[in-house]
């Protein structure tokens, strides 16, 4: 069972700005409609429920606020116009602050932690509600950020947040997460946070010479906007499960393809090539024509023209689409086809400035071409390691991320953090489909060799 026992509002300290108002680029725009990103960081820390509350929660707060004072929008929120000539913004005033949620539970933590698969309800005892949305002046005023830390006394502690992805890509909430850990870290003090790694919120850093700006609005305000749900999707009737690819069992897929594939490549095609199969085994039906799709996005901030700062805070994303027949997916060399096409993707559109430049400007077109369409998508990069955050208390001992559950299938991505490197590869699916992916997933890997 899991006890909330404090709800409250963590506000950036008085010396803060009293107002930051940023407008949303052409990128901010693209998720105005999303659901909220869901995450959760399981740490290895024994502490009784004394020490938890009379020490660990006044450090979280303090270190949050002050976390806060150099991320303001986090504190903020999305205010979207009830006339859509206007485009909405982010803002923060003084008063605005972050709903936090402390809780204690008595549940299996070595259970949550497991890499098999689990019901996929539990894990939202442990993740915050972003508070509803509310009328304001001619606008909904929509909150974009929420936090919950829970205590396993004797055993560890989860901190739990979810995000409105039009706060910001990866890159900018995995930093401040990271900003925020070192931060409690070191206590707090003058030297817990250094200049260079200011975020960076000018949205004139996005070049629009073309006007990508009004065109994207113009397709995303036909949209009804929904405010974000006001509970969980749960039952999800899915279980969730992790699958670790060790730093041999990558090379051994990369040596099996007729082509140089990186890590990336390896890991997504044979987790794509392999739900295939396990469609295929329960008798789900292809769909699109007989063509499975995988989508993933790009992080552009160092190819755009000019190029945005590494601190640059908010979405900084292009995107790319492969498309590959089921038959083939499906197929004794699947995993091999797959590899080629994302590879061959990745040559052709990712590694090429232009190319990828052009897909950041045409997010109209790629939202037309998405709809109606089952596409597995990937959410999270190795390349941000939330796992790495340390509040003090050492390395995660496990992320997960719970924004996968849902009517589409998509798979998490992440640095492992078991002894033989490599990466992990986080699943939600139906009870039989998992069944049938956990057995594929094996016995394709123990029928590879180098």
């Amino acid at each position: 069972m899991t006890t909330v026992l404090e709800t409250c509002r963590i506000p950036p300290p008085p010396s803060a700005a009293a107002e930051l108002s940023l407008p949303l680029s052409y990128l901010d725009v693209t998720w105005v409609h999303f659901i909220p990103i869901r995450r959760l960081i399981f740490y290895d820390h024994p502490c009784s429920e004394s020490e938890f509350l009379n020490t660990i929660v006044p450090q979280l707060k303090q270190s949050l606020s002050l976390t806060l004072k150099h991320y303001l929008p986090v504190a903020g929120n999305l205010l979207y116009p009830s006339d859509t000539a206007r485009k909405p913004i982010i803002r923060y005033v003084a008063g605005d602050s972050v709903p936090l949620t402390i809780a204690v539970s008595d549940n299996d933590f070595e259970h949550l932690t497991a890499n098999y698969p689990r019901d996929a309800d539990q894990f939202y005892d442990y993740m915050p509600m972003i508070p509803p949305t509310t009328d304001g002046d001619e606008c909904k005023v929509v909150p974009v950020f929420a936090l919950q830390a829970t205590l396993f006394p004797s055993r560890g502690v989860v901190i739990g947040f979810a995000n409105h992805h039009v706060l910001g890509d990866a890159s900018s909430i995995v930093g401040f997460v990271k900003a925020w850990a070192e931060i409690n870290r070191l206590g707090g003090g003058s030297k817990s946070f250094s200049v260079e790694n200011l975020p960076v919120f000018d949205r004139e850093l996005i070049n629009d010479p073309c006007g990508w700006d009004q065109v994207n609005w113009e397709v995303m305000r036909e949209i009804p906007f929904t405010p974000p749900p006001s509970s969980f999707p749960i039952p999800t009737d899915r279980v969730r499960a992790t699958f670790t690819l060790n730093c041999t069992d990558l090379e051994k897929l990369k040596k099996t393809c007729p082509i140089q594939i990186s890590s990336f490549v390896a890991a997504t095609s044979y987790a794509w090539s392999c739900l295939a199969k396990s469609g295929d085994a329960v008798g789900e039906a292809a769909e699109n024509g007989g063509m499975d799709c995988f989508s993933f996005v790009v992080e552009v901030r160092g190819r755009a023209d000019p190029p945005v700062p590494a601190s640059y805070f908010g979405n900084c994303l292009s995107s790319a689409m492969v498309k590959v027949e089921r038959r083939r997916l499906a197929g004794e060399e699947g995993f091999a086809v797959a590899a080629e096409e994302i590879g061959r993707v990745i040559r052709e559109r990712v590694n090429r400035k232009e190319e990828v430049l052009r897909c950041m400007q045409n997010w109209p077109e790629s939202f037309e071409i998405l709809k109606g369409i089952r596409a597995v998508g990937v959410s999270g990069s190795p390349k941000f390691d939330l796992g790495a955050a340390d509040f003090g208390w050492g390395e995660a001992r496990k992320v997960e991320v719970l924004s996968i559950d849902g009517e589409k299938y998509s798979m998490s991505l992440s640095k492992s953090r078991g002894a033989g490197g490599g990466l992990e590869v986080g699943l939600s699916l139906e009870k039989k489909r998992m069944e049938a992916f956990v057995a594929i997933f094996a016995q394709g890997l123990a029928n590879v060799s180098y």
